[in-house]
């Protein structure tokens, strides 16, 4: 039986642990310790944390695995990198793991191979005159962290006067000794997903996000087919291109974050993993395959196939919370549909949850599809409205 090391234990690994336990894998899964729901179900549990590469490159030896990989988050990458390099397996390099996991990396990469991306600078965090070195950045700005993921670290200021709140919540969400302020282009936000393997860009497949706004977007659902134009779509998916392998990326998955501005694709960030918010299942219901199973796939050194001829328009969203406190009750009231894919409550009654301000304070989701992706918007509006969650 094939061995497969999943970093992280939360609700983006439970599908890869899933589905590597459907396909006959021995799943061993690794995150520190906590109320994590990947523990529950995996085959083998280790609490060690996934961003150290040393102890889980030990792990990985000690148990022969057979692949590595994650999902949904950024702050693995580089341990899966390292633990491809030093076993010899398939998936991400060191190298290029690391640019996909540092957003000043990821930057240089693309001012080096002239991949469209927004003018920045790098600040020292122990630098107190930080907002000299901004001179020349036009507002509104982005503060952000090098090192963090779903959301965390990243701040809109529109004056400077809101400096030092943003370079504050920089210096909580990190461990690097630097970050990273770059313009805000004012634009259209949408994303792509994308799978590279042996060099190949196997698929590019543009989606529409739904963005919450608050300190930055952040985006609580996504749907595809999305409405741009051809010339639009195609520059997308050449500048994608470009970036995989400006990066170096390859036998991964790939989660694209994009501006569009007056018809030209800008590249926000570009991670080498799948993406969170339902965007694994995006993939999956739009080609009519398990794209974790392709993933898996790859990771275990198998070739995987990603050809189709579907194109199944869906729409996901995010179940939130709108203050901190406990979960009282929650229902679903809806009936069986066949285009309802997925509801998923991530928490019980009494556990504790977040007002919704990042990615991992998401409660649940939804998941829907249609003929026409109007259909699956509105199937996803009417199953929204027959979901009850109450909070104290």
């Amino acid at each position: 039986m094939k061995k497969l090391l999943i970093l992280g234990a939360g609700i983006y690994q439970v599908p890869l642990i899933k589905t590597a336990q459907r396909m006959g894998v021995h799943t061993i899964v690794t995150s520190i310790p906590g109320n994590y729901p990947g523990f529950d179900i995996a085959d083998s549990v280790y609490y060690e944390n996934t961003v150290d590469a040393e102890a889980i490159v030990k792990l990985a030896e000690e148990e022969g695995i057979d692949g590595v990989v994650t999902a949904g988050t950024d702050v693995a990458i580089p341990t899966v990198g390292a633990v491809c390099d030093k076993l010899g397996l398939k998936g991400l390099s060191a190298e290029a793991a690391m640019i996909s996991a540092n957003k000043r990396l990821m930057k240089e990469a693309y001012e080096a191979n002239g991949v469209r991306t927004a003018r920045f600078r790098e600040i020292k965090t122990d630098d107190m005159d930080y907002a000299s070195k901004l001179d020349g950045l036009t507002f509104p700005l982005i503060f952000k962290s090098v090192d963090s993921s779903g959301s965390r670290g990243i701040t809109r200021v529109d004056t400077p006067e809101e400096f030092a709140a943003a370079r504050q919540c920089v210096l909580d969400n990190t461990r690097s000794d630097y970050y990273l302020v770059e313009e805000f282009i004012e634009g259209e936000e949408f994303g792509a997903q994308a799978f590279i393997q042996d060099g190949k860009v196997e698929f590019i497949l543009p989606h529409g996000d739904y963005v919450y706004t608050g300190n930055t977007g952040v985006p609580i659902g996504h749907f595809a087919p999305y409405a741009l134009p051809e010339e639009t779509i195609q520059d997308a998916k050449e500048t994608l291109a470009a970036a995989i392998h400006a990066m170096k990326l390859d036998n991964c998955a790939i989660n694209a974050d994009f501006i569009l501005k007056d018809g030209k694709t800008y590249v926000l960030e570009i991670g080498g993993r799948s993406g969170a918010t339902c965007l694994a299942e995006l993939v999956g219901i739009y080609y009519g395959y398990d794209y974790y199973e392709k993933i898996i796939q790859v990771a275990l050194g198998e070739k995987a196939d990603f050809s189709s001829n579907e194109a199944n328009p869906n729409a996901s969203h995010l179940l939130m919370a709108d203050k901190d406190g406990v979960i009282v009750s929650q229902t679903n009231e809806n009936a069986e549909h066949p285009d309802i894919v997925d509801i998923q409550f991530d928490y019980k009654p009494g556990d504790e949850v977040h007002k919704f301000r990042i990615g991992p304070h998401r409660i649940g989701h939804i998941i829907t599809k249609g003929a026409t992706l109007d259909d699956a918007v509105k199937v996803l509006e009417e199953a929204q409205s027959k979901i009850k969650i109450e909070i104290k």
